[in-house]
């Protein structure tokens, strides 16, 4: 019998590439590559695996979703390829309670924000299309973004925001398309922006007139910011822009319901495209969320979960300090689910990955979320949301025991 372990074996060792090329698929399948942490949850859901790996929120701090909304029969038949009226309206009211003032005309219903990644992509990225990322930057938006073949450049980023200077330079010499920022809790490295950066990045776009893909599913994840995260989009004067945002960090992820809300010129095609891949998001889901958006518990939810997140990411930090003090450096993050770790001496391969899951733990190997992965042999992606502080504690020993053994055999 084959178990989740082996599964992640055979997925692992298959080549990332047909060799030869199938000729019945188009030769964009060569670019597609699998997502290394979906392939990881293969291994990670074995039982007794300590998970560092994937984004998965905290079951214990889930909210209740309110199952009345979903029951009505007509929830079941076909709908709206934009969405439901009502979860349109209630999304354009949460985008303005911190963001750009949009109508619920300009909302569009997600199955999750990855959906939106794969609109936008089909909408702006043909093969050598240039666009701008962060580096590193959310390893399933490259999956996507490479498959239709984007010339992707990378500007550096801080803990503040982008290298400014560089951005600039990549604006005046790569002459992107588009630019693809998650300014809030940066999916790896937690950066959050600045509200001096995120003036500077909406100011650059405006001058270039480079359309912004705005990606949100961390921002109700904050821990410690004392500043307005205010969307670059909303501070745009000219520019064109696309602002996605889930609920898969806040609410109950199986519900894959997310959004994009975007400028005027820009939605009607991209709810063609919404149309031609599925019909239209699942409307239970969308009725159950705008319930939640619209019920009196959802500041008291987003407050336990807050404090709950708290919790857990000072006690990884505590477990960070005891077992790699002194192989790597970071900072605790201020919101998002996860550190981001550079080690001093070792690499965090896929190899190291290998041993780690045969004593039971899974992380992220850097590399994934780099355009060249040898940048990132020295990063390392730890999920905090999941785990005990017991869990935290022995998981992490086992990693540091693993990054530092010479022999296979010794781990």
């Amino acid at each position: 019998m084959v178990n989740n372990i082996d599964q992640y074996r055979l997925i692992m060792n298959t080549p990332a590439q047909l060799n030869p090329p199938n000729p019945l698929l188009a030769s964009r399948m060569l670019r597609l590559k699998s997502s290394l942490v979906r392939d990881i949850l293969a291994a990670a859901t074995q039982p007794g695996m300590i998970s560092f790996a994937g984004g998965l929120p905290a079951q214990d701090l889930m909210p209740a979703l309110t199952v009345e909304a979903t029951t009505a029969p007509a929830l079941y038949q076909y709908g709206n390829s934009e969405g439901e009226p009502a979860f349109r309206q209630a999304i354009a009211g949460w985008i303005a309670e911190s963001g750009p003032a949009v109508r619920p005309e300009q909302v569009l219903a997600l199955a999750g924000s990855q959906q939106g990644l794969d609109l936008v992509a089909k909408l702006l990225l043909e093969e050598g299309t240039p666009m701008l990322c962060e580096g590193p930057t959310y390893l399933a938006a490259l999956q996507v973004f490479e498959l239709f073949g984007a010339d992707i450049a990378c500007v550096p980023l801080q803990a503040e925001g982008p290298d400014l200077v560089a951005f600039e330079h990549l604006l005046e010499t790569h002459h992107p398309r588009c630019v693809y920022l998650i300014p809030c809790f940066q999916n790896p490295g937690g950066a959050c922006y600045s509200p001096e950066a995120r003036v500077a990045v909406a100011a650059l776009l405006d001058r270039y007139n480079v359309l912004l893909i705005e990606d949100e599913p961390y921002r109700q994840v904050s821990l410690d910011v004392d500043h307005p995260m205010t969307p670059i989009c909303s501070l745009l004067k000219h520019a064109p822009w696309i602002y996605l945002g889930s609920f898969s960090k806040i609410l109950w992820p199986g519900w894959r319901i997310g959004y994009l809300a975007a400028h005027p010129s820009l939605l009607p095609h991209l709810v063609r495209l919404k149309q031609a891949a599925d019909l239209h998001t699942q409307r239970p889901g969308q009725m159950a969320v705008t319930a939640w958006l619209n019920g009196a518990s959802r500041q008291a939810d987003l407050a336990r979960l807050r404090a709950g997140y708290r919790l857990r990411r000072d006690a990884m930090q505590a477990a960070l300090q005891k077992h790699f003090g002194t192989l790597a450096e970071w900072s605790a993050p201020r919101g998002g689910l996860f550190f981001w770790l550079k080690l001093r001496e070792h690499d965090a391969t896929r190899a190291v990955l290998d041993r780690a899951i045969q004593r039971g733990v899974a992380f992220m190997p850097g590399e994934a979320f780099f355009t060249n992965p040898a940048e990132g042999r020295q990063y390392m992606r730890l999920n905090y949301s999941r785990s005990t502080p017991e869990e935290m504690d022995r998981g992490l020993a086992i990693l540091a025991e693993c990054l530092t053994q010479a022999e296979l055999a010794v781990c």
